[in-house]
């Protein structure tokens, strides 16, 4: 079976999005606060499944995390604590590029934690989770898979495309090279924090939209009823006639007139 096309995508996505803003609907009637989160190796599309969740959502509604590294302030804190600053509050969605599992990830990798604190944050995370679920967050938890093949074309892609060229970083080339750690390191990763409380949930990404529309679907599924009855928007009339504006040419303004 090949590649699914954009087209094909396109119409099996929009009854999903259809969905997807009836969830929105329904988490901000309700007051619930629905958090996911996206991780993965580097290529395997968390960035492109974030932006078909959120393509029809309002952003003020539904916001996307995605974190620099932290500051030298912020390493010296409680490692989840710069995290909880950007957790739903009722009414609000938050999608998470990558979240604190980076500890168990690239900071394992490539050793920007110590023993100690990778350690320590297999202990803690499922702890912390708990504490989430247990106030009353949705809290989904994704791992999108890519083979070592598929991430290399991803990569030279990146490589020959100017309009992706930020997307290679130092740190992505070095990991490019460290396959089998990341291996090693999710295992290690799933086997301490895939909880009853805040389940993993793998999906293959080799094919990116098949990917898309498996996680959503998934995530859909997973949620309760959704659905609200709404009465109609109405659009009361005009008084008067429609107004046409002057400005059919789009033209410079003359110069600001300085004080």
């Amino acid at each position: 079976m090949g590649k699914l096309k954009r087209k094909e995508y396109e119409r099996l996505l929009e009854p999903m999005q259809l969905e997807l803003a009836a969830m929105a609907r329904w988490v901000q009637h309700s007051g619930q606060r629905l958090l996911v989160l996206f991780e993965g190796r580097d290529t395997a599309g968390k960035g492109g499944a974030i932006q078909d969740v959120a393509r029809h959502l309002n952003p003020r509604q539904c916001r996307v995390v995605a974190l620099p590294r932290p500051t030298d302030r912020e390493s010296t804190q409680w490692y989840f604590q710069r995290h909880v600053a950007h957790l739903p509050a009722a009414g609000e969605i938050v999608l998470m590029d990558r979240s604190w599992y980076n500890r168990a990830g690239v900071e394992k990798v490539m050793g920007y934690c110590t023993d100690a604190q990778y350690q320590a944050f297999l202990e803690q995370a499922p702890v912390f989770e708990r504490l989430l679920v247990d106030d009353g967050i949705l809290l989904f938890k994704y791992w999108l898979c890519v083979d070592q093949e598929q991430q290399e074309k991803r990569f030279a892609e990146r490589r020959e495309d100017p309009l992706k060229g930020w997307k290679l970083s130092p740190v992505d080339l070095r990991s490019r090279l460290e396959y089998g750690a990341y291996t090693q390191a999710r295992e290690a990763m799933l086997e301490a924090t895939h909880t009853r409380h805040a389940p993993w949930t793998l999906v293959d990404f080799n094919d990116q939209k098949l990917g898309r529309l498996t996680l959503i679907r998934d995530l859909l599924d997973r949620l309760p009823e959704t659905r609200l009855d709404e009465a109609p928007i109405e659009l009361p009339p005009l008084p008067g006639r429609p107004k046409k504006e002057k400005y059919g040419v789009v033209k410079p303004l003359p110069p600001y007139p300085l004080a």
